[in-house]
């Protein structure tokens, strides 16, 4: 709310510019940002945290496909027990939200092999020549990349438009084994319907990096789940994760300003992203 009272107060006086030193906004969206004039230029950050939430996603395709924690466990047990493993290689990558970071999964998902298609808002926009991206879906078609894909990638913003996008009815339709990793935001998946799903092996597992409530509430099931890799939104905290986000504004985009020029990384202040 001090963010749009700054905006209303300052909205008069000739405001210009805000920028965010993260990729999404949702921290900071409010009706009166989303309303402001069209000379109020937003900016975010994205690109400075997507090399990283991608290697998370290949590490969590790799944790299942392998069975990480088998190998856990018969390592602690000194238990020479071999078993069969999945490929990656083959595989369909589903990924909900093809911006930078859901691309670059996509980069790395396809120099292991896999097949990769994405949900987009605007599906008409992709390029048939996009090295990394085979299929792209409208909204409409999110059962079908539930239905089609081994792996499925939220990476998509959080806005009122996907809030709660996912839910029971995406995971009855999802395919037999599939794995579903979210680094987008909690509050775009129904938390108890993920559960549900991952119970009744209607998921072969999960691998999130963002929850619903923040910390996890210690009463949530999910810590109790041997088919979840969970880790506390830091997927994306590296040493320098805010020094790099912080550098693009110093360094790139307060120059830009200076000097009149078309800011960098301009956000949708209406769709959020």
């Amino acid at each position: 709310e001090s963010l749009a009272e700054l905006v209303t107060a300052l909205e008069p006086h000739g405001l210009q510019w805000i920028h965010t030193r993260s990729a999404g906004i949702d921290a900071i969206y409010s009706e009166t940002l989303a309303n402001s004039s069209d000379d109020i230029v937003l900016t975010n950050a994205k690109g400075a945290f997507s090399s990283t939430l991608a290697e998370y996603t290949m590490l969590a395709c790799g944790y299942f496909a392998k069975d990480l924690p088998r190998l856990l466990k018969n390592k602690k047990h000194k238990d020479w027990n071999k078993y069969s493993v999945l490929e990656v290689r083959g595989a369909i990558l589903g990924i909900i939200g093809y911006g930078d970071i859901g691309r670059a999964a996509a980069k790395l998902a396809k120099a292991y092999g896999m097949n990769v298609i994405a949900l987009r808002r605007n599906p008409e926009k992709h390029n048939a020549e996009d090295p990394f991206c085979d299929v792209a879906y409208g909204n409409d078609k999110l059962n079908t990349l539930f239905a089609e894909s081994d792996y499925i990638l939220c990476s998509a913003p959080l806005t009122p438009e996907t809030e709660g996008m996912i839910g029971k009815e995406q995971f009855d339709c999802a395919k037999k084994d599939a794995v579903f990793i979210n680094v987008g935001r909690g509050p775009i998946v129904d938390e108890d319907a993920l559960i549900e799903a991952l119970k009744t092996g209607k998921l072969k597992g999960a691998g999130l990096d963002v929850f619903c409530m923040e910390p996890l509430p210690k009463d949530s099931e999910l810590w109790e789940l041997d088919n979840v890799l969970l880790s506390p939104h830091n997927m994306d905290q590296t040493e320098t994760f805010m020094l790099e986000s912080t550098q693009f504004f110093v360094d790139v985009n307060l120059p830009r300003f200076l000097r009149g020029e078309q800011l960098l990384n301009p956000v949708d202040k209406k769709a959020g992203y």
